[in-house]
């Protein structure tokens, strides 16, 4: 860029006469005009981001609030999850532990009433909408939670002290697990391994390896002691009100245990094997009630904790092969 020429008057000639500028003058100027420029084009800029975008300290903030509302959606889908693992609990809880000890199941929605109130959320008004709604629904969730928690610690202290009055009836009952193998498979319509079709599995099937001890899961009777069908070497025992179990695939049976004898809960009464027809070794084990077959997972309370139950059910729905 070249610098225009500039005058001066010369009284003595009476004439306009050019500024005449050297290389360095020329240089100064130019670097002049562009930095003068820049500062000008830099000041627009950020007079536009500031009214139409934001301060750089605004944009930071509005992408720290972006971060935190998507950890908030994370928390509540793990509140979601909590949610559904409690009301699992709690319909195990009503459908067959109160149910076995004849205790009132509609203890929950009683103990639920009156939850929350009108000025639960408004301190949450000052947030974004999307805030606003995430938080007003993590506050009420958790407040729900609370309460279910609570009805569930008093429903389990009142079970308890059911089952200390009935624990002799009790003893009868179905009520641990038959080995000490995780499950494998659960009840329901399952494809058998060898035949390669689907039909009902009326049991749960459990890791065992051959010779792994086998367990009678509540008092009673034994009423079979034989080889049965594609189940091999089975053991059934007759635990009275109504209950029925059957333990299969067994290796050996413990001395002394055979028809008519009397069993007691946890009592080893055999040995874990592969008999009849099976892909590899496992312990299958049923729960019948009224000759009816039943899941045998919702009997598992005496020796379970909620974390197993929810381990096991994940198993259960998630395979659809039996062993």
């Amino acid at each position: 860029m070249h610098i225009h020429n500039h005058y001066f008057y010369d009284k003595e000639t009476c004439e306009f006469i050019p500024i005449e500028y050297n290389i360095y003058q020329q240089v100064v100027y130019n670097l002049s005009i562009w930095i003068l420029t820049g500062i000008t084009l830099a000041s627009i800029g950020m007079i536009v981001l500031s009214n139409f975008v934001g301060t750089p300290s605004e944009l930071a903030l509005s992408t720290e609030n972006e971060i935190l509302l998507e950890r908030l959606e994370e928390t509540k889908q793990s509140i979601t999850n909590l949610d559904q693992q409690l009301q699992e609990l709690s319909q195990r809880d009503a459908e067959i532990y109160r149910s076995i000890l004849g205790l009132d199941k509609a203890m929950d929605e009683e103990a639920l009433l009156g939850i929350g109130g009108s000025n639960l959320f408004e301190n949450y008004e000052i947030y974004s909408e999307s805030a606003f709604e995430i938080l007003s629904w993590t506050s009420q969730k958790i407040d729900e939670l609370e309460r279910q928690i609570n009805v569930q610690d008093l429903s389990l202290e009142e079970i308890k002290a059911e089952y200390n009055e009935n624990k002799v009836a009790l003893k009868k009952i179905p009520a641990i697990k038959p080995g000490g193998g995780i499950l494998l498979s659960g009840f329901g319509m399952r494809s058998h391994p060898v035949l390669g079709y689907v039909r009902p599995h009326d049991g749960l099937d459990f890791r065992a390896d051959i010779g792994s001890d086998v367990y009678a899961t509540g008092d009673g009777e034994v009423i079979l002691a034989k080889r049965y069908g594609t189940f091999g070497r089975t053991l059934i025992i007759d635990h009275g009100f109504g209950y029925k179990t059957l333990y299969a695939h067994l290796s050996v049976y413990e001395k002394d245990v055979k028809v008519g004898a009397k069993v007691k809960r946890g009592q080893v009464i055999a040995k874990s094997g592969n008999t009849g027809l099976t892909e590899g070794p496992h312990l299958h084990y049923e729960v019948h009630y009224n000759d009816q077959p039943v899941d045998p997972l919702l009997y598992l309370f005496a020796d379970i904790s909620p974390e197993e139950y929810l381990l096991f059910k994940q198993i259960a729905e998630s395979n659809n092969k039996s062993y």
